[in-house]
């Protein structure tokens, strides 16, 4: 059946490459081998991610040729799914706290601009439950035991401000979520007590924990996990060094705007003329007008 839609536009784009180069395993340094696309819809609009998928060529190594996807795909979505774990959580936000029934909470994510009909409304409320009762059963022990060790990752998602945020652990090298928690603070306390429930439950090893730079999981895992290796995400870095740079080129283009308001006039006295000097007149107060209307998506996108 032909497409009746237009392709939807993404709001932006992430480039998103593993933070580990050596393998969790053998410890030999692991190629990227090939690129994979996904579509994401979260609450800022249509986000498209960029996979840099890397395996271990040592023949002898339990894990080669799997593949070992970026860490932080881990906190845009879950595995397999189309919406992002900030439109889970406030799904979740919006039925346990708010007391809301699905239809409402359908045109709720509608008035946002989220494109989602009832029934993946209920399948998200269903990944929300599911991701809130997440225990260390069975099957996970015995997949995380093959391991022999995990890598933990650690992120809050709080959809609107005033919300619970929900905090979900997970094992970097499977992909596989230990324990989520909606939490209404974000205290020393409170992240330490969830990663000792981890640990305790765990039957393997730590051998590392990946966050962003906030103050409290710094201090947490340092009180839950004394002498792991903490890595800070670098994703969140170049998020943040390109903030400033993309503020600071937004006020140069509004500086600029007030010296070049005479492109106007220039293109009427152009009006009407066919010669070779009209059409470079032209060309550049088209350029001018283009580099001053177009704008770019911040962090890695800013515009100039």
């Amino acid at each position: 059946m032909a497409r009746w839609l237009c392709r939807l536009q993404h709001s932006a784009e992430w480039l998103l490459q593993p933070e580990r180069r050596d393998g969790p395993e053998c410890g030999r340094r692991m190629r990227i081998r090939y690129e994979k696309r996904r579509a994401v819809f979260t609450l800022t609009g249509l986000e498209r991610l960029r996979l840099k998928v890397q395996w271990c060529e040592n023949a002898a190594c339990s894990r080669h040729h799997q593949p070992y996807r970026p860490e932080a795909e881990g906190r845009i979505a879950l595995p397999h799914h189309e919406f992002g774990l900030d439109v889970i959580a406030l799904i979740g936000a919006l039925r346990h706290r708010a007391h809301r029934s699905v239809p409402e909470i359908h045109a709720a994510l509608t008035e946002r601009g989220l494109l989602i009909c009832e029934r993946s409304v209920t399948n998200l409320l269903d990944r929300y439950d599911e991701l809130v009762a997440a225990a260390l059963d069975a099957p996970k022990r015995a997949a995380l035991a093959a391991q022999g060790r995990v890598i933990l990752a650690l992120d809050g998602l709080q959809p609107d401000v005033g919300h619970e945020v929900l905090w979900v652990i997970r094992d970097c090298l499977s992909g596989r979520v230990l324990l989520a928690r909606p939490l209404l603070s974000a205290t020393q306390a409170d992240l330490a007590s969830l990663l000792r429930e981890v640990a305790a439950a765990l039957e393997v090893p730590v051998a590392g924990v990946v966050s962003d730079g906030q103050h409290a999981i710094r201090r947490a895992v340092a009180e839950a996990l004394p002498g792991v290796p903490h890595q800070l995400c670098q994703f969140h870095y170049l998020r943040e060094a390109a903030r400033p740079l993309f503020e600071a080129d937004r006020h140069a283009k509004k500086e600029l705007k007030k010296t070049v308001r005479g492109v106007r006039p220039v293109e009427r006295r152009m009006e009407g003329r066919d010669d070779e000097a009209a059409r470079v007149v032209a060309g550049y107060c088209a350029a001018v007008r283009s580099a001053l209307t177009d704008d770019g998506r911040p962090p890695l996108a800013a515009p100039g």
